[in-house]
């Protein structure tokens, strides 16, 4: 059977051997499944620590005669975090690129699922942990929450993000999942008004702390966690549910 990326584009060409990655969460993902057929990934690729392979620079602006340079069979991006025109250039350079878009944990798994049997092994030891993990995840809510996810200007997690899932099926419902916008800019005035139970701030994109965030939302409790934890899939999914309910908690 052809495999498929989250796109509907197949995948025709023999198992890779050279994979290169311009997506931090499937760097880590490919390196858990199968290291040695890693051969490039960007500068924001932090997991596994100390990675030894080339460099091609940041996920919306790789350096693609660099990528090129590294002889891949494969490189795998996003949707999301990697532009359209970048992969168009690739694609037409003859390189084969594998797109993920997942919006929900459930297709975050099964994503990665193909992505594995795509490197030669579909149910990896991590890819099968974090389904036994997110099965039946602890429950912290029934919460409301609001997502910051920059500021100047403020953005929010809205409608259909990976995110927002990640915590619906943790009991914390998103205030603004009924945007029209996946990712809604605020006016500055606008989190002093917002009614909800928590204010998450995860520590990237923005770098949340605690001199920088809470202050602009009085009406909501503010809890820190790992952005890793709640937005990167792969073998951080494992950890997840417990550590986020922790976090959420301030049991953490």
């Amino acid at each position: 059977m052809i495999p498929f990326d989250d796109r509907g584009t197949p995948f025709e060409g023999e198992r890779p051997r050279r994979v290169v990655s311009l997506v931090p969460s499937l760097t880590e993902a490919i390196a858990a499944t199968d290291i040695s057929v890693l051969a490039g990934a960007t500068d924001w690729c932090t997991h596994p620590a100390e990675l030894p392979v080339p460099r091609v620079g940041g996920t919306k602006w790789p350096d693609l005669d660099r990528v090129l340079s590294l002889g891949p069979d494969l490189v795998v991006a996003n949707a999301e975090e990697n532009r359209d025109e970048d992969v168009a250039a690739l694609r037409a350079a003859g390189i084969p690129v594998w797109m993920t878009a997942p919006a929900t944990v459930d297709e975050a798994l099964d994503s990665l699922g193909r992505l594995c049997a795509v490197l030669g092994n579909p149910a990896p030891d991590w890819l099968r942990n974090a389904r036994a993990a997110w099965a039946a995840p602890p429950q912290v809510g029934p919460l409301r929450a609001v997502v910051p996810v920059w500021r100047r200007p403020w953005m929010v997690l809205g409608r259909d993000t990976f995110a927002g899932d990640v915590l619906r099926r943790l009991g914390v419902e998103n205030v603004f999942a009924g945007s029209a916008d996946r990712y809604p800019r605020l006016d500055k005035d606008v989190p002093a008004t917002v009614e909800a139970d928590l204010v998450v701030l995860p520590d990237e994109p923005y770098a949340f702390t605690r001199d920088d965030g809470p202050e602009a939302w009085p009406r909501a409790r503010p809890v820190f966690v790992s952005g890793r934890h709640l937005t990167w899939y792969g073998p951080s999914l494992t950890e997840a549910p417990a550590l986020l309910t922790a976090q959420l908690t301030g049991r953490y």
